[in-house]
């Protein structure tokens, strides 16, 4: 799985770059073996997935163990935290590099769990989305096609090592194609223009911060490939880029559930607001009302998770009666094949700054807050997050920013309110739950 581990190109003393950190494959295959002899056998392993090497090394270990990873995001709040340790069983690990010890267990199979990574739905607690080696071996490589992605790259990006685009594509790609890895630590407009790259991975957030540095995106002229992802990239920040770095970027579609599943080719035709074509093996649906060009994305193909953990009713939900994966998207499929993306089919998952965030996890924090009556999230369009969380309380005794730093000590810090809005109270239909879609009239007059 991991062909350059393997000896498949090579070796060079700079391989992977984290954060100005550099180690080569025989360094990083020496440490995954002392990890691998440490959690042989045991239960999943979870990993506080810093921008590092030793996140690095502790996946490898993980993969060639045959023990599920479980990435932990460093600034999950101890509730977070909590939840996930139990919800999956696994146990915490610390990596040093220097460790060494031999390792000669049995190949893991294609169909064990790679990864558990966990995902905020619209509602109650994240689920544990178990995604196989083969699943992620055959998104890589049908990445790999598209892209035209070789040991002859290097991959530059800066973002998160607990998601799949920066997991799965940002390392395990690179380790899968043999691409020198620079990870920039923080995905800077700077950090990318010093990187020397040719294939840049960021989410809109990052682009558009690199489009309004014009020094920074005119350095990145020389890269062959600027892939944008885990959200829509608007128009303007494309333009901008195209002006700017002389790239038209390349986007694609996915969810942590299915892994990466559409996509812009590279030297193929891009255009703005579209994700590309199916990658080979995945196949495609739109599940519209009658006479409507726009409906649910329904997909299968090689790349699905295996389910979500201990969740079977929550996985056979997901699907439709004949096997589709349902991936609550509502899209466009225009006649030359080329998917678009219009909307989500609840606005109860909020994309901000490349991260998906369920609403409804927000709002149980907040309502724990013993100064909290009511509260209802929603996303809010920005320009530089692509959406912003935006909290509507009904509360007493308590300020804007002191409910921010509740929410932030209890999740991750990157799901703490923008702002927080207090109401004398909530808009609600006649079952009772509140009409968010008042709440964004009314924000979207607000920002007016």
């Amino acid at each position: 799985m991991l062909t350059a581990l393997e000896g498949g190109y090579g070796d060079r003393a700079d391989a992977v770059e984290i954060a100005g950190r550099t180690a080569s494959y025989e360094q990083l295959l020496a440490a995954g073996h002392a990890v691998a002899a440490a959690v042989a056998g045991g239960p999943p392993v979870a990993v506080t997935a810093t921008a590092s090497l030793e996140t690095v090394a502790a996946v490898v270990g993980g993969l060639l163990a045959g023990v599920p990873v479980v990435p932990l995001p460093p600034d999950a709040g101890p509730a977070e935290r909590e939840h996930v340790l139990r919800d999956s069983g696994a146990r915490p690990i610390e990596v040093d590099l220097t460790r060494r010890a031999d390792f000669s267990g049995p190949a893991p199979a294609p169909e064990d769990p790679a990864l558990v990574l966990y995902t905020s739905g619209t509602t109650g607690a994240p689920k544990g989305v178990v995604l196989t080696r083969a699943a992620i071996a055959a998104d890589l490589d049908a990445l790999a096609e598209a892209w035209q992605w070789s040991a002859e790259d290097t991959l530059v990006h800066g973002l998160p090592l607990f998601h799949v685009h920066g997991l799965v594509l940002g390392v395990l790609g690179a380790l899968r194609t043999g691409s020198r890895l620079v990870h920039t630590g923080r995905p800077t407009p700077a950090a990318y223009a010093r990187a020397g790259g040719s294939l840049y991975f960021g989410v809109p957030t990052v682009w558009s911060r690199v489009a309004a540095d014009p020094q920074a995106a005119a350095a990145l002229a020389p890269a062959r490939l600027l892939v944008s992802g885990s959200a829509a990239l608007p128009a303007p920040v494309f333009r901008d880029l195209e002006r700017l770095t002389g790239h038209r970027p390349v986007e694609r579609y996915g969810m942590t559930e299915t892994l990466i599943t559409v996509s812009g080719r590279a030297g193929g035709e891009v255009r703005p607001g579209t994700v590309g074509t199916p990658l080979p093996g995945v196949r495609t649906r739109i599940a519209a009302e009658p006479g409507a060009e726009i409906g649910e994305l329904q997909l299968t193909g090689p790349t699905l998770f295996s389910g979500y953990l201990g969740r079977p009713e929550a996985t056979a939900a997901s699907y439709t009666e004949d096997g589709w994966f349902r991936t609550g998207d509502i899209a466009a499929i225009e006649p030359d094949g080329v998917h678009r993306i219009v909307g989500r089919a609840s606005i109860d998952l909020i994309k901000s700054g490349g991260y998906r965030i369920g609403a409804g996890e927000i709002e149980n924090a907040l309502l724990d807050h013993p100064k909290v009556s009511e509260a209802a999230v929603v996303g809010v369009p920005d320009a530089d997050l692509g959406q912003r969380i935006v909290a509507f309380v009904v509360a007493e005794g308590v300020t804007g920013p002191e409910l921010t730093d509740f929410v932030a000590a209890h999740l991750s810090v990157h799901k703490r309110p923008r702002e927080v809005r207090f109401v004398a109270s909530l808009p609600r239909n006649a079952m009772g739950k509140p009409q968010k879609k008042l709440l964004l009239a009314t924000a979207d007059d607000r920002d007016r």
